[in-house]
Parts: C-alpha cells; structure tokens; sequence
C-alpha cells in the first residue's frame, strides 16, 4: 500500500463520527458513492451523516442507506469525506464555514484538490470506481447494500456504460459488483430509464424549446415549466441525456432556471474531440471532458445568450485546431 492509501486508512480507522458530503444537486454517483462510504463506515462501527441540503431525487430512493441521507447540518463530526466534488464551491453555501474537507474522493477532469487529504483519479469513469479500486484496502467491506450503491455510480456516470471512457476494466468492475450482490438491471432501470409523469411532462415543455445552431443543441426550461407540469426537482430530470442522443450536433446545452438571478447549465460533448470542461470552468463550473455542468448568475435570457457565445468561440476554436 502507497503512503496516500496509507494515509487514507489511517484516518478513516481514527474517526468516530463522520459527515459525507456531495456537489449541490447530486446525481446519482454522488449519491451513490456517499452512500457507499457511509453504509461500509457504519458497518465498521462509525456514526454516519450524510448530507444532501436539498435532498435527493425521487429515482434513487431506493437505493440502501437512503436513511442516512440528512438535509441539515446537525451535530458533532471529527472527520469530514467530500466525495465526487470538483471544488469547494460546488458544495454550496450549507458547508461554507467549514474547515476544509480531511478526505476528498473525486474522478473530474477539473479537480483542485482541496482536502487535507485528495484522491483523485481523472481516468475513472465515476467516483465509485475509486471508491471500489481501495475500499477494501482500507479495511472496509463491500457488503450487496454497498455494492449496489457503487453500480449505481458506474452506471449513472457512463449513462448506461456509454460514454467514451468506459472500457473493458469498467465492464468487469460492474460484473464484480453484480456478482457481490447489486442488481443491475433494477438499478439501471431506477437509475436512468424510470421518469415519473410530471417529469416526462416536463421533458414536453423544455423539447419544445429545441433550437440548433453553429453544431449547438440547446434547450430551456423555467421554473413555470416545473409548476405547471407538477415537476419536483429544480433540474432538468436528466432531459439533458437525451439531447446528447442527438447525432448531427457537437455540443448539447441544457437551460435549466432555478430563478431570476440564476441558470443552472449543463453541457454534453457529442463529438469525442471536443472537452466541455474547459468551457463550464468559464463560468466557474466543471466536471468532465464530455460533460460539465455550471451555476451562472444572471436570468435565463442573459445566461443563455452569454453561454451560446462563449459555447460557439470553443467550439470554433477546437475545430480550428483539431484534424478528424
């Protein structure tokens, strides 16, 4: 075992009493992997909390260990874990007055590493990978509640195993976890084919809006939208998954208004040349070369102008430079 994997187990062993947390509007490998940590810590006799300030969303109900998932920030903790999170403000305002994370775990391309303690590995498809590469080294156990948690990281983060950086090693990983006890076909239904009917009404609303341009595919959705169609969550129940489906476009874009002072963003890489990262960091978000997402002030209209332009400069830019 290497000093940083050393490092690792030593204080996990040392804790008592953890908080996990995520980036803000955590997906289903956020969860996951908290979750996953946090049942195998439990189960090595730790006090666990984790905590998603806005909860999680309805399709991963389901998933073990949901009971430790809290929306408040409560009681004492001696070792914090910051799991599949970029950077300290994609925690969100809940964590701002903490001190910095003892362990950070992340796979993003943008990652800067800021943690006592860091294990980032960009090759990865998702935060579960890493998590199932050394948790056993750690001395802890991949028990079936465990093993599910992690699949769900692996198949939520490839959408279905098919994403560019998913490779034969990803494909056995999964079989591993199948094999201690995930279920893999409900996992996968729960994780990225079930949607409830407020959200498929939802997904109408936002089609509607479908524009192309300069190899750019991009919808919006509002908050009238969410109310109108009975949608729950503050997203874009993962519409953005299907624009990416599209094959005559380079770059998919999802408008997602959380209010009038702010847009959430989400961009998906069609072509495997192309790295959205670098452009969502323009605008202080990140995440990974063929999918990044960001919080951008302003309203929609603002946003949307001002990301199709700064989107249509990197786009001409890569292809200037690029021979395919």
């Amino acid at each position: 075992m290497n000093d940083l994997q050393q490092k690792i187990k030593g204080r996990l062993q040392a804790a008592k009493r953890v908080l996990i947390a995520s980036h803000i509007r955590p997906d289903g490998d956020a969860i996951g992997s908290s979750l996953a940590i946090g049942l195998a810590l439990q189960d090595a006799g730790k006090q666990v909390r984790v905590v998603f300030p806005k909860g999680v969303p309805d399709n991963f109900g389901h998933l073990p260990g949901i009971d430790l998932v809290h929306t408040r920030l409560d009681g004492e903790f001696d070792t914090f874990i910051c799991l599949d999170c970029s950077g300290w403000e994609r925690l969100g305002e809940t964590f701002s007055g903490l001190p910095a994370p003892d362990l950070v775990i992340d796979h993003h391309e943008t990652a800067d590493k800021f943690g006592k303690i860091n294990l980032v590995r960009r090759k990865a498809v998702a935060t579960a990978e890493v998590l199932f590469l050394y948790m056993r080294s750690w001395g802890l156990t991949v028990t079936p509640a465990v093993a599910a948690n992690l699949l769900t990281g692996f198949i939520t983060d490839t959408i279905g195993f098919r994403t560019p950086n998913t490779t034969p090693k990803t494909l056995r990983q999964a079989a591993k976890l199948a094999d201690l006890g995930a279920d893999l076909s409900n996992l996968y239904l729960h994780g990225l084919v079930e949607k409830s009917y407020p959200a498929v009404k939802y997904w109408g609303t936002g089609l509607s809006t479908l524009q192309r341009s300069d190899g750019i595919l991009w919808a919006s959705l509002t908050v009238a939208d969410r109310n109108k169609s009975g949608y729950k969550g503050n997203d874009d129940a993962d519409l953005i998954n299907l624009l990416s489906s599209v094959n005559d476009a380079d770059i998919a874009i999802m408008f997602v208004e959380q209010d009038e002072r702010m847009t959430k963003v989400s961009w998906r890489a069609l072509k495997p040349y192309i790295d959205v990262s670098q452009i969502a960091c323009q605008f202080k978000g990140g995440g990974h070369k063929a999918a990044a997402g960001a919080e951008v002030s302003g309203s929609l209209p603002e946003v949307r102008e001002c990301v199709l332009d700064a989107t249509r400069r990197s786009l001409a830019s890569i292809q200037g430079n690029t021979h395919y």
